[in-house]
């Protein structure tokens, strides 16, 4: 049996990473009341959902509310339901919030595609056009924390040393 959770109002929809530039681990984390779900993910999987929320958000009036941030805080201990897969978007123009779908990642046959039997995790939670804003504005600074780009090359540059390909 699968994972599914459903939120229909969240208190938080966050991102946050435990370890040091160059081993970062991100994590997603929603949550409401009590319930609580936080799913292993990658950095380029947040800035894509960062990427499509403002692309959600621009044809929509400016948001009202602005979560505190003290909400952006990834609540311990933290134990991932799964490791995101599939993502989507959009918005429930009725309730005025903005639909996002995490689904786990999932196994694949020999020919590289996704096996059609196979019951994964899956997340549906529903976010106001303030929180997903905040949610962009604080994903933007969590993936700008990282390892600072090489000038030359764009490469992330590691603390001690860094080949850049262009300067050999």
């Amino acid at each position: 049996m699968s994972l599914f959770y459903e939120f229909d109002e969240v208190d938080s929809f966050t991102v946050g990473t435990r370890g040091q530039p160059g081993e970062r681990v991100f994590y997603l984390q929603a949550r409401s009341d009590e319930q609580r779900v936080t799913i292993k993910c990658e950095k380029q999987q947040v800035a894509a959902i960062a990427q499509y929320l403002r692309r959600v958000l621009a044809d929509l009036p400016p948001p009202e509310d602005r979560p505190m941030s003290a909400t952006f805080e990834l609540l311990e201990p933290l134990e991932p339901a799964f490791i995101l897969g599939p993502v989507g978007l959009g918005y429930d123009r009725g309730n005025d919030r903005v639909l996002v779908q995490l689904e786990q990642v999932g196994e694949l046959d020999e020919q590289g595609e996704p096996l059609e039997d196979e019951d994964r995790g899956h997340v549906r939670l529903y976010v106001s056009r303030g929180q997903a804003a905040a949610f962009c504005e604080h994903a933007d600074g969590v993936i700008e924390a990282g390892r600072p780009p090489c000038r030359w090359c764009g490469n992330p540059m590691d603390p001690d040393t860094h080949d850049c390909p262009r300067m050999n």
